[in-house]
């Protein structure tokens, strides 16, 4: 487990980039937080580091916004109205296998669906600064393991 403290919106997009630069097909990264905590911020920023161009946004009503442009293709997934179940019928396990990068927003609702080994992050709002964010990365399998000691380095 990795724990890194970013103070602005900039700060947290500049970790995702960092992720970005360094992801491989298939990787599968869980952002869990409150509304507001920068999981879509941190998108941006991941979108960035693989070179996506397109603007990056909240992918709520369609759940899934898929962006090809960069040296992976990014899946953007927000399964936050899955509150009550259905994440069965996406068919994740083909986004979560495939050729990109998977980034869900809002995990808990589709836990059965998560695949063995993923990354988790999760964003934690400071009660005394608004624009402190925590951001505690736990990886799940070697490659994460991996993967956030390489994050770690380059912070």
């Amino acid at each position: 487990m990795f724990r890194y403290q970013v103070a602005s919106a900039a700060a947290t997009q500049q970790v995702g980039k960092q992720l970005g630069q360094m992801v491989k097909p298939s990787d599968v990264i869980l952002l869990q937080g409150d509304l507001g905590a920068g999981k879509t911020t941190f998108t941006k920023g991941l979108a960035s580091g693989l070179g996506i161009q397109q603007y990056v946004k909240s992918p709520t009503f369609t759940l899934i916004r898929e962006y090809s442009s960069g040296r992976l293709p990014l899946y953007h997934m927000d399964v936050y109205r899955l509150e009550n179940g259905g994440g069965d019928e996406l068919g994740l396990e083909e986004y979560f296998g495939g050729d990109g990068v998977s980034v869900v927003e809002w995990p808990q609702f589709i836990q059965d669906e998560w695949p063995e080994t993923y990354l988790e992050i999760s964003f934690t709002k400071s009660t005394d600064n608004p624009q402190l964010r925590e951001l505690t990365f736990s990886p799940h399998g070697k490659r994460y393991v991996q993967l956030v000691t390489q994050l770690q380095a380059k912070l």
